[in-house]
């Protein structure tokens, strides 16, 4: 084969890899804004700590069933959460007071960068994702998340939304995907990491 036949051919092989990853890229932009996240904050990553973080996260969960099973959409679902942030400051207070600990708590709304990560059976690509985040105490042990809409991690729910329902083919094939075997999951992580350090 010439070098120019072999130029064409990797030139080729490139545009197809791009072209499939651009897609690609483009179906996990999607999942980012279709999906609201919990995010809780340890103290430290002392045992006891970490037990706490737990604990503060049963009793957030039970005690807002209601608040975190499906409103309908992702928006209405945000705002319901937003107008209750000191109501679940509270109960996170309370279960941290209860358990002998003096630990404030700060409570967010925010939109911050998260890392490819398996929840359950699915997998939620690396990118910026709106969350409730739960800081407590200086918030410096690792943190536990899950989905609050579609609300994925509050078992006594019955949600009317899934996964299925609120993200297209394309994407569920994305979420279902094993990220161990997905190369593109680890070249979307640095190539997002990257258009954040250049912004």
């Amino acid at each position: 084969m010439k070098k120019a036949e072999v130029a064409v051919l990797f030139g080729l092989i490139l545009a197809i890899m791009v072209g499939s990853f651009v897609g690609f890229e483009a179906d996990c932009r999607e999942i980012s804004q279709s999906v609201f996240r919990l995010h809780i904050l340890a103290n430290s990553d002392s045992q006891e700590d970490q037990d706490l973080k737990l604990k503060v996260r049963d009793r957030i969960l039970q005690d807002t069933q209601g608040l975190f099973e499906s409103t309908g959409d992702l928006q209405q679902t945000e705002e319901q959460v937003a107008q209750h942030l000191p109501e679940i400051r509270e109960i996170a207070l309370d279960e941290i007071h209860k358990q002998g600990y003096s630990y404030d708590v700060q409570i967010y709304m925010v939109n911050m960068w998260f890392e490819t990560r398996t929840y359950d059976t699915i997998t939620l690509p690396a990118g910026n994702y709106d969350a409730l985040r739960i800081v407590i105490g200086s918030g410096e042990g690792h943190n536990w998340w899950c989905v609050l809409y579609p609300p994925l991690c509050v078992p006594a729910a019955e949600p009317q939304e899934t996964m299925d329902d609120v993200l297209n083919q394309q994407e569920l094939e994305v979420v279902n995907s094993d990220p161990k075997y997905e190369v593109r999951f680890a070249v979307l992580e640095w190539w997002e990491k990257l258009k954040q350090n250049m912004e």
